[in-house]
């Protein structure tokens, strides 16, 4: 049985009050919290274990590559990777990006190719195919957008081509909450020779993700999304594509062998892990998916999306005053709410839910050209995750209820 108050005593900062007023934390998509058991793990590591890896014969040495190499087989296993040699570790998704942008993409893309991404792409997953296509004398195309937030599929056969390169899309959209239908857009992609990049910062932490199930060539996420800490993500890369792609960065133990005019480099994964790595956050992330592991990514999937049509159901009540994007079928969705009204700018709501203890994010959540598509330039945005609650929703609709009122009355 699924039990958030449980949950929610693993959280320290749950705990907390802003403005003499409980903490409501509904920023998810920007970062998760972080259960106490990740908070320890990495405690334990700088107490008991702290020393670099891979170089060293010494037994703190030995220890702390035995922990940081299980991490990277933690992650292998939690996304379905065949090997962990198939995870390079990396600050975050859009390091991972780039690094496929930087590597794999300056050798296969060239004058006359397509890159195809989605309408709703955080520009961690748009700027760096511009750079490409621009470099590369590539075509950059968009999927057109459909009414509810999602992509229309209606003409896709006409955008995924022969030319089509790279297929580079969100899993799940940080902005409207969107879950695109990504094996079926591979499977497209893949009848076309294409390579498939997907970006899964917002859907591997709230759902299953199996990278042998969606066929992808690469999978990028983020632990600080994930109940891990800041500065650790991983990037999922086939092994035949990883071994056949130059290093990203040149330097220390990436290297196999060097000479005063040339070097070779190591095997995989090192080959991309040039110089002493984040290896505490390694280790705390490896603890977060133990942690999402032993609740059962599927509970967690379920609980949002309970959590996600309660909400949508309770922001009804204020339809007339909030225009809400994303699809209305909490199943099609992650549990992420943006809306926007004219009568009051995002950032003034975010100012006065925060007077209420409750955090949410405001602004374009680095997806300007998807804003600029829905009509606005910004937008409020309140994601949830397993340790959110109903009565944290009702508290959020109750305060925006008041925040209107405030805002609109004031301003007759």
């Amino acid at each position: 049985m699924y039990d958030v108050k449980k949950i929610r005593e693993d959280f320290p900062i749950l705990s907390r009050k802003i403005y003499e007023k409980p903490l409501v934390y509904l920023d998810n998509a920007a970062t998760s919290q972080t259960p106490r058991q990740v908070i320890e793990a990495l405690v334990d590591y700088y107490e008991n274990s702290n020393a670099n890896v891979h170089r060293g014969v010494h037994h703190l040495s030995q220890e702390a590559t035995d922990l940081y190499e299980s991490a990277r087989v933690k992650v292998a296993k939690f996304i379905n990777a065949r090997e962990p040699e198939e995870i390079v570790w990396t600050r975050n998704t859009t390091e991972s990006i780039n690094l496929v942008a930087h590597t794999w993409a300056q050798e296969h893309i060239g004058p006359g190719d397509e890159i195809i991404v989605t309408p709703m792409e955080h520009h961690s997953n748009l700027v760096p195919w511009q750079k490409v296509a621009a470099d590369k004398g590539a075509t950059l195309r968009i999927l057109p957008l459909a009414k509810d937030a999602s992509i229309d599929l209606s003409d896709i056969d006409e955008y995924i081509t022969p030319r089509t390169k790279l297929l580079a899309m969100v899993h799940m959209s940080n902005g409207v909450g969107t879950i695109n239908p990504v094996k079926e857009l591979t499977a497209k992609a893949k009848k076309m020779g294409a390579t498939v990049l997907v970006d899964a910062a917002q859907s591997a932490p709230h759902m299953p993700v199996d990278v042998i199930d969606l066929d992808c060539d690469f999978l990028a996420l983020s632990g600080h999304k994930m109940l891990g800490p800041t500065g650790i993500g991983a990037l999922y890369g086939r092994r035949e594509l990883l071994e056949e792609m130059d290093p990203f960065l040149t330097g220390g133990e990436m290297v196999l062998e060097v000479w005063y005019d040339r070097a070779t480099w190591n095997d995989l994964p090192m080959k991309f892990e040039a110089g002493t790595p984040n290896i505490a956050d390694a280790v705390g992330l490896g603890a977060a998916v133990d942690y999402l592991q032993d609740i059962g990514m599927e509970n967690i999937r379920d609980h949002e999306i309970q959590l996600t049509r309660y909400a949508l159901e309770a922001f009804k009540e204020l339809e007339e005053e909030l225009e809400m994007f994303g699809p209305s079928d909490a199943e099609k969705r992650g549990g992420i709410l943006s809306f926007h009204t004219d009568a009051v700018h995002p950032h003034d709501l975010g100012t006065f839910l925060d007077r209420d203890g409750i955090a949410v994010r405001t602004g374009h959540h680095c997806t300007m050209p998807l804003m600029r598509s829905l009509g606005v330039i910004a937008s409020a945005r309140a994601s949830f995750y397993l340790y959110n609650t109903e009565e944290e929703v009702d508290a959020l609709v109750d305060s925006l209820k008041r925040a209107l009122r405030y805002f609109t009355d004031g301003a007759k």
